[in-house]
């Protein structure tokens, strides 16, 4: 249910966050909003189910 897309989000989100900070992946504009909104989605997620 919900744990499952959190905890999938919060994995996507750190991956990327890993590859931009460790590896020297590229953090354009687009894809930092992308990851924003993921972070918003699940912020959205904890919220409802209370």
């Amino acid at each position: 249910g919900t744990a499952y897309a959190v905890w999938t989000g919060i994995g996507a989100v750190g991956a990327a966050i890993t590859g931009i900070v460790l590896l020297g992946e590229s953090a354009n504009p687009m894809r930092l909003a992308s990851l924003a909104l993921i972070v918003l989605g699940i912020i959205g997620l904890k919220l409802s189910t209370h």
